[in-house]
């Protein structure tokens, strides 16, 4: 594997950030993971949008365009000559110890790599992943606004992860401060009730996701309605159906929540119909590389 770092590509055993790095000293950076399938970048755009959304937000300046940047990421997917690939993009600040954002004299560093990601394994599509809440919370956006892809902020993720490992648990569910359901530990969360698709909304603390407004969209078109709302814990074990979706994750269900079945405890008609059709859209569409 080859990574690319500020203009230039290394081998994986030499590709080296400085100690100094402001994201690896503070966290002090931003982020993205894209898919890419059959040789297309899914919904490339739309992530390079939120990432200069992101740096934006954290006075991150991006050396590049959006339209140039799009092209970096394609010339380390064929440098590694992959058609099916995880890109996992950073930028930080730059360079500097001290936490003072004015001690940073360089520029951003740049980097991105492309590999292989399998995040669960094909059996947990077809059976469904058991899941359980955890005591960790999500970050109010008072604190960081939830829609920012930041790197400090998925320190408490990975804790909330580690919970959900603890107990053997394929992933582990977030609620927020006020104790409504937000997110599982890097995915989106939905339920299917009474023939309705239901999503926490963004006011909840979580990521807007890309794959979450995919999701949505095919609801839509196969004439679901889709509702954000608030939902407790008590909406989530009595569903129907549920599943999350994530870029890493794409879509998978969720069959069990704190050891009580979610609907008939199998994957239900309506996620795995909607897993087809996001399956089959992400072999055709995307921006070619």
């Amino acid at each position: 594997m080859r990574v690319y770092i500020n203009g230039q590509f290394y081998p994986e055993a030499e590709a080296k950030i400085p100690v100094f790095d402001h994201g690896h000293l503070y966290g002090d950076g931003v982020f993205e993971g894209i898919r890419v399938y059959n040789s297309r970048i899914w919904k490339g755009v739309e992530h390079v949008e939120r990432l200069y959304r992101s740096a934006h937000h954290f006075l991150i300046t991006i050396p590049h365009t959006q339209a140039e940047f799009l092209d970096k990421i394609r010339e380390t997917v064929r440098t590694n000559e992959l058609s099916n690939a995880y890109v996992r993009v950073t930028i930080t600040r730059g360079n500097a110890l001290g936490l003072d954002p004015r001690n940073v004299t360089s520029g951003a560093n740049v980097i991105i790599i492309a590999s292989a990601l399998a995040l669960y394994p094909e059996s947990a599509y077809t059976h469904g992943l058991e899941v359980v809440t955890v005591s960790l919370r999500t970050p109010s956006s008072d604190v960081i606004d939830p829609r920012i892809k930041s790197l400090g902020r998925y320190v408490n993720n990975i804790m909330a992860k580690f919970q959900a490992n603890m107990v053997g648990a394929g992933e582990g569910l977030m609620l927020n401060t006020q104790g409504y359901v937000a997110e599982a530990t890097g995915d989106n969360v939905f339920v299917i009730h009474k023939g309705r698709l239901l999503t926490p909304p963004a006011s909840c603390g979580i990521l807007e996701g890309i794959t979450r407004e995919v999701a949505m969209e095919l609801a839509r078109e196969e004439g679901i309605p889709v509702e954000e709302r608030l939902m407790t814990l008590y909406d989530l074990y009595n569903a129907d159906e549920a599943f999350l979706t994530g870029t890493a994750a794409e879509m998978i269900p969720m069959v069990k929540l704190d050891d009580r079945a979610i609907g008939t405890g199998k994957p239900g008609p309506i996620t795995e119909h909607l897993i087809r059709r996001f399956r089959a859209r992400t072999q055709e569409e995307g921006v070619p590389v």
